[in-house]
C-alpha cells in the first residue's frame, strides 16, 4: 500500500503530494517554495525527503524543488524544461526507478509544451497518475499561458495526449492533479481535488467532446483572464529561484524609513481587514487584505520587480504574508511600519477613509462589479457595470465617474478597487456582500448570461 498525502494551497488552488516510496524515503510532487509542511510531515513519519518531482514549469507559484535539494533531495523534471540547475531530466515513456516503485513519464503537452504526467507503478501495477496541469477533476489545464499564437496548437496537443495516452489507463486509477478549483491555471472545473480516470471519462465535458475541434472550442471559450505575474514565473522556475532555507522575517520600519522607501518607488500595501482599512488608512495605500487569495492579487496588481512595504494589523500573521509573497516570486519585501496605522496616526499624519454600505439602493451612482467575467455571467445584480479588478487597475479607470460604488462577492476585491479609485482622485464606496446578498435583501432576481 503506497501512502500519498496531499497538501493543498487553497489560495492558489493547487495541490502538492508527498509519496512514501519505501526505505523511509519520500518523494514530493510539485512542491511550492515554502517546504515547512513537508518537512514537518516527514519528521512525524520519520522519513527523509529523497526526491522532488516537477510536472512542468509553473507559472503560478515558485517551485520548492531547490529548497528540497538543499536538504539532499534529487530533483526530477521534464528534460525539455531545460532547468538551469542540477536535476535529472525525464523523458516520455522512460521509467525512473525509485527503488521498489517506478515513475513512468507520460508526455502530456498542452498546459505547457514540456509537460509530463507521471504514472506511479508498484511492479507492473499502476498505483496513481500525477497529472499536473493536464487532467483535472471536471476540466483540464488551460493552454493560453505561453503565447496567444500557441493556444490552439497546445489545445490540440493536449486533446491527443488525453485521448491517446491518459484515457488508455485503467478506469479505477486514482488521479492526483496539481491544479484544481480556484486555480487560475485551470479551466472551469469541479471542486474536487482528486479523481479517477473512469470518473473523468464519464463526466468530464472536455473529455466527452465529439471531436478535436469541439474540444478546442469548448476549452478556449472557457478561458478567462489570469494574474500578470504568470508571465514571469516560468522563467524564474527555469533559471532556478533563490534558496532561502528558513523564510525571512518582515523588517520593521520607522515612519521616516517608510517615507524614504515610498519616495524611492516602493508600493504601499495595506493588508488589514477591509473594515479597518475603511476606518482609516494612509492616502494612496493599496488595500489587499491578507487572506488565502492575497498572493494572487498582489501578483496581479503590483509590478513584479517593485519593492513593497506594508501596513499590517497587530494580530495578523507576518509569516503567512511573507510565505505568500515569496511563493509567487516577490522578493523585495522591504518591511512594515512599526506599530502599524496607530504609529502613523499618532505622528499626526493624514488619514483617508472609505465608505462602507450594505444597502444596494444607491441612487444613480455607477455600481461596478469587479469579479471575474465568469463569476459575473453566473449571476449579477441588474444594472451593474462589469469591470474585472485586474482590468480596472490596468486600463479601465477612465471609465469611472467621480464617485463609484464597487462590489464583488464579499467585499475584499471591492475594497481593492476602491483604493485604486481613491488613488486616482475619485471618491469610492464599497458594497459589503455580493449578488446573492442583494437577492436576499430585495427578493430580486439575478441576471445570468
Amino acid at each position: 500500500m503506497v501512502t500519498i498525502t496531499p497538501f493543498v494551497d487553497e489560495g492558489l488552488g493547487n495541490s502538492s503530494y508527498l509519496v512514501e516510496i519505501g526505505d523511509r524515503r519520500g518523494l514530493v510532487v510539485d512542491p511550492p517554495r515554502d517546504i515547512r509542511r513537508f518537512l514537518a510531515h516527514a519528521a512525524d513519519r520519520r522519513i527523509g525527503l529523497s526526491h522532488s518531482l516537477e510536472t512542468h514549469l509553473h507559472a503560478d507559484f515558485v517551485s520548492g524543488s531547490r529548497e528540497l535539494a538543499a536538504g539532499g533531495a534529487q530533483i526530477l523534471a521534464p528534460r525539455d524544461a531545460r532547468l538551469g540547475y542540477d536535476h535529472t531530466g525525464l523523458e516520455d515513456d522512460r521509467d525512473f526507478d525509485l527503488g521498489g516503485l517506478r515513475l513512468r513519464p507520460i508526455a502530456t503537452p498542452g498546459h505547457t509544451p514540456e509537460h509530463l504526467g507521471y504514472l506511479l507503478l508498484d511492479g507492473d501495477q499502476p498505483v496513481a497518475l500525477f497529472s499536473g496541469g493536464a487532467l483535472l477533476p471536471g476540466g483540464v489545464g488551460r493552454t493560453d499561458l505561453i503565447a496567444p499564437e500557441q493556444t490552439e496548437l497546445l489545445a490540440r496537443s493536449l486533446y491527443r495526449a488525453l485521448q491517446e495516452r491518459v484515457l488508455a489507463l485503467p478506469d479505477e486509477l486514482p488521479v492526483y492533479p496539481t491544479h484544481g478549483a480556484g486555480s487560475f491555471c485551470s479551466t472551469p472545473s469541479g471542486g474536487e481535488r482528486m479523481t479517477t480516470i473512469g470518473r473523468e471519462r464519464a463526466t468530464n465535458p472536455l473529455l466527452n467532446a465529439g471531436s478535436e475541434d469541439e474540444f478546442v472550442r469548448l476549452l478556449v471559450v472557457g478561458l478567462g483572464s489570469y494574474p500578470t505575474y504568470f508571465r514571469r514565473l516560468r522563467e524564474v522556475n527555469r533559471r532556478g529561484p533563490r534558496v532561502y532555507g528558513e523564510p525571512p522575517s518582515l523588517p520593521s520600519l520607522t515612519i521616516d524609513e517608510l517615507d524614504r522607501r515610498i519616495e524611492a518607488g516602493a508600493e504601499l500595501v495595506d493588508v488589514r481587514p477591509i473594515a479597518a482599512f475603511a476606518a482609516g488608512h494612509i492616502p494612496g495605500a493599496l488595500s489587499i487584505e491578507l487572506r488565502p487569495a492575497f498572493a494572487s492579487w498582489l501578483g496581479w496588481l503590483v509590478p513584479f520587480e517593485r519593492p513593497v512595504v506594508f501596513i499590517v494589523a497587530l494580530r495578523q500573521d507576518r509569516r503567512e504574508l511573507v510565505r505568500q509573497a515569496l511563493g509567487i516570486g516577490y522578493e523585495r519585501l522591504e518591511g512594515e511600519l512599526e506599530g502599524g496605522i496607530e504609529t502613523w496616526i499618532g505622528a499626526g499624519r493624514p488619514v483617508a477613509t472609505t465608505t462602507l454600505t450594505t444597502t444596494i439602493h444607491l441612487d444613480r451612482r455607477l455600481l461596478v462589479d469587479v469579479r471575474q467575467a465568469s463569476e459575473y455571467r453566473s449571476g449579477h445584480v441588474p444594472g451593474t457595470t462589469a469591470i474585472e479588478l485586474g482590468d480596472l487597475a490596468a486600463t479601465a479607470m477612465g471609465n469611472l465617474g467621480p464617485d463609484a460604488v464597487f462590489m464583488c462577492g464579499h467585499g475584499e476585491r471591492a475594497m481593492t478597487a476602491a483604493s485604486l479609485a481613491e488613488r486616482s482622485g475619485r471618491a469610492a464606496t464599497v458594497l459589503l456582500g455580493g449578488p446573492r446578498d442583494w437577492a436576499r435583501q430585495t427578493g430580486g432576481s439575478l441576471v445570468r448570461q
